[in-house]
């Protein structure tokens, strides 16, 4: 299994709902996980658990492989559509797993317009998935955190936006959170999750990809207005 397999499924999903194929994500990676199991059952590791006297956990490494191929399924999706605004976009893996001296010319300047200032500690990168910047000027406009869940990561998604904002030459980078809110959290309520509360108080906004019904905000809203909401971002 491999992402090459789940864009294939995405693809198959469009031409099915079209424009709402992006409803359907959480639909595609269940029937990926049936795929995935009889892959991982016939593959190497499982038949060295064997070997130990262990039972292959198929479970385990399926919640590696959805979180990790999520971000790149939802960069696959909207790369297209960021390339036309003339934007680029780049996995985070790309400036943090990479020594400065390797980076081209163009991608060591957008990582120093990211990197957070811990005075006597350093400079790092904040943790995020993807960046979306003008390859002209190298500015990161925005970064994304993308998870299954909110909990996952929402209250550090909320940290690296206070600490990007305590900059002058980051406090412009908007901070976003993608996921399929499998568990909820968004769906209308009758008392606000914490989740939520820190999506509306704590970053620029939340998209979310899912056929459930949930409560839309200004920040809260259909993985569908993503793009037009980056539009006006580079057009203010």
């Amino acid at each position: 299994m491999t992402i090459k397999v789940l864009i294939e499924m995405y693809e198959n999903k469009k031409r099915q709902y079209g424009k709402n194929a992006y409803k359907y994500v959480s639909n595609l990676l269940m029937e990926a996980k049936e795929k995935y199991k009889i892959s991982f059952l016939s593959g190497s590791v499982a038949q060295k658990a064997r070997e130990e006297g262990r039972e292959p956990d198929h479970e385990q490494s399926w919640r590696a492989f959805k979180g990790k191929n999520l971000e790149k399924l939802i960069e696959y999706i909207i790369t297209d559509e960021v390339n036309c605004l003339g934007l680029k976009i780049i996995n985070g893996n790309v400036l943090g797993k990479t020594e400065g001296k390797n980076l081209s010319e163009e991608l060591s300047k957008v990582k120093r317009n990211l990197l957070v200032d811990y005075g006597e500690y350093g400079c790092h990168l904040p943790d995020v998935d993807l960046i979306i910047y003008e390859p002209k000027s190298y500015e990161v406009i925005a970064v994304l955190s993308s998870k299954v869940t909110l909990r996952e990561r929402i209250a550090q998604t909320g940290y690296w936006k206070l600490k990007l904002a305590n900059d002058d030459v980051t406090k412009h980078i908007k901070v976003y959170f993608i996921t399929l809110d499998e568990d909820g959290t968004l769906t209308i309520n009758e008392s606000v999750r914490k989740g939520r509360a820190i999506v509306e108080m704590d970053t620029d906004g939340c998209y979310v990809l899912t056929e459930t019904d949930i409560e839309e905000s200004g920040k809260v809203k259909m993985f569908d207005k993503f793009i037009a909401d980056l539009k006006k971002l580079i057009q203010f």
